[in-house]
């Protein structure tokens, strides 16, 4: 259709034309509403950004003499970051003499990737950077997914809190004056 007349119905409507595709031959055009196209792609775009999920790195620190308990500790926050989604750097700190035994360091980290392979994977293996030996460990599920769950989980602690009650009960009793 000419483009006077496409305006000419544009105006009649109280629309805009827009053009959609204009390398095409003919070039492409579109009666709508500009402002509320813009408002509904703004919200798409908020809508995206908050389910986005941004990955964090955790860090850990140990020591090759570490006691058990403070390991099972220790352990029990990694597995807390990686259940969260979270990747975990795990730095093993070496002081005075136990610079001589990086063994010690690398037999801990592979102990704690070993009691933690359920829920992560070695991302990258340990080296030594100068007095700390690092590993990093990534989770096997996406943060998203790990937010999805802990949502889910989340609404069941509510809805077992309220005793199978509906959610909104005012819908259900008459208020009263």
């Amino acid at each position: 259709m000419p483009l006077a007349k496409a305006l000419e119905l544009a105006q009649e409507y109280d629309l805009d034309l827009v053009e959609v595709a204009a390398n095409a031959r003919p070039p492409v055009c579109k009666l709508m509403d500009y402002g509320k196209f813009k408002y509904e792609s703004a919200m798409k775009a908020r809508e995206a950004r908050k389910n986005q999920a941004h990955t964090v790195i955790k860090e850990m620190k140990l020591r090759p003499k570490i006691d058990p308990h403070d390991y099972d500790t220790k352990k029990g926050h990694v597995v807390r970051f990686l259940k969260q989604g979270d990747k975990v750097k795990i730095t093993i700190m070496f002081r005075g003499r136990e610079q001589s035994r990086p063994e010690l360091g690398f037999r801990l980290l592979q102990r704690l990737a070993s009691d933690v392979e359920d829920l992560g994977f070695i991302e990258s293996n340990p080296k030594q950077d100068g007095r700390n030996m690092i590993m990093v460990l990534g989770p096997h599920k996406k943060k998203t997914e790990a937010m999805a769950e802990a949502r889910e989980a989340q609404a069941a602690r509510k809805a077992e809190r309220q005793g199978g009650a509906p959610a909104d009960e005012s819908a259900e009793e008459p208020a009263e004056a």
